[in-house]
C-alpha cells in the first residue's frame, strides 16, 4: 500500500492535467492544492520507518521527485538583479476594521504600486486620505483600485463580470502608468470567489471571468502589462489558464496569501507582458482576511 500510495502521488503530481475537471471540479481542486501533496512522500517515509520496511524506501523517491519538479522551483533562489518597479498587491476585505492601519502598511512597503480590492465606503475614503501622502496618483473604479507614485492616463472599467450575476458589480480596471522607463498598462481585477460544497468545487463565475479578462488583456493595445489582483485561483489552477498562457508569473516565492490567519494558498496574483516578475513574498498581515503580496517587476 506503501509502494501504490507513491506511484499515485507521483502520477497526480506529473499528471494533474489529465485529471477531469467537468462536474465536480476535480482539476481545479487538486491543482489549488497541488504544493501540499509534497507532504505525502513525507508521511510515507515515517510509515516505512515505523514498519520497518526498508525495500519500499526507493519507490518513495519517485513522489519526492516529482514535488520537486512540479512545485519545487519557487524555494531556488533568486537570480541577482533589481527591479524597475515594486508592486503590491492586497484584497483589504470589506470586513477590514482598521483601513487606516491597513495603508499605512502598506505605504511602508516602498511600492511603486499599490493595487487594492474590495473598496466600499466609507472606508475607501480612509484608504485615500491615508495613501494620498505617498501616492498621490490614483483611480478606483467599483471596489477596485490602484495607486500610484507616477502619473495615470486612460483609466477605464474592465468588464469582467461573467453571466448570472446582476446587480453593481465593477470589478476590473486598467490605467496606463507613465514610469520612468516607459509607459505600462497596468490591469487590477478581483475574480469571483470559488465554493466547495458537495457539488464538488463550484469556480464556473470565476473560470468565465478569467476568460473575459484574457481577452481585455488580448486586446490591450500596450505590449508591457502588468497584472494584480485577487484572483481567487493559484497559478497552477487551470482556471487562469486564459491569464497564466498569456502572461509571466513569479517563478521563486512561495508567498501563501490567503487566509491570512494560516495561509494554505496564494489567490492573490502578481502576473506580468514584456516584463519579468520577481521573487514574490507575503507582508505582515493586516485587518484583511488575506495577506498582502509584494514582487519586484524587470521591464523588457
Amino acid at each position: 500500500m506503501l509502494a501504490v500510495t507513491a506511484v499515485l502521488t507521483a502520477a497526480l503530481l506529473l499528471l494533474h492535467r489529465w485529471v477531469p475537471n467537468s462536474g465536480w471540479g476535480l482539476g481545479s481542486l487538486l491543482e489549488t492544492f497541488l504544493p501540499w501533496l509534497g507532504l505525502v512522500p513525507v508521511l510515507l517515509l515515517v510509515s516505512a520507518l515505523l514498519r520497518r520496511s526498508p525495500a519500499v524506501l526507493p519507490v518513495l523517491l519517485l513522489p519526492a521527485a516529482a514535488w520537486a519538479y512540479q512545485c519545487g522551483g519557487p524555494l531556488l533562489p533568486s537570480a541577482a538583479g533589481g527591479h524597475d518597479l515594486l508592486v503590491v498587491q492586497h484584497n483589504v476585505s470589506d470586513e477590514n476594521a482598521d483601513p487606516a492601519g491597513t495603508a499605512r502598511a502598506l505605504m511602508d512597503a516602498g511600492a511603486d504600486l499599490i493595487a487594492l480590492e474590495e473598496l466600499v465606503p466609507p472606508a475607501l475614503g480612509v484608504y485615500e486620505r491615508t495613501l494620498a501622502a505617498g501616492y498621490p496618483h490614483h483611480a478606483v473604479r467599483g471596489t477596485v483600485g490602484l495607486w500610484s507614485r507616477h502619473p495615470l492616463d486612460g483609466v477605464r472599467p474592465v468588464d469582467i463580470r461573467p453571466p448570472g450575476i446582476t446587480g453593481p458589480w465593477d470589478r476590473g480596471l486598467r490605467a496606463v502608468v507613465r514610469t520612468p522607463r516607459g509607459e505600462v498598462a497596468v490591469h487590477v481585477a478581483h475574480l469571483p470567489s470559488v465554493r466547495l460544497g458537495p457539488g464538488g468545487l463550484a469556480a464556473a463565475r470565476r473560470d468565465e471571468s478569467a476568460r473575459l479578462l484574457g481577452r481585455a488583456l488580448d486586446a490591450e493595445p500596450y505590449e508591457r502589462v502588468i497584472l494584480l489582483g485577487d484572483l481567487n485561483s493559484t497559478v497552477d489552477d487551470r482556471g487562469l489558464a486564459p491569464l497564466t498562457s498569456r502572461l509571466g508569473v513569479a517563478r521563486r516565492g512561495v508567498a501563501f496569501s490567503f487566509p491570512a490567519a494560516l495561509p494554505v494558498v496564494r489567490i492573490d496574483q502578481i502576473m506580468a507582458r514584456s516584463a519579468t516578475v520577481g521573487r514574490i513574498r507575503t507582508l505582515a498581515a493586516t485587518g484583511s482576511d488575506h495577506l498582502p503580496v509584494a514582487a519586484g517587476i524587470r521591464l523588457e
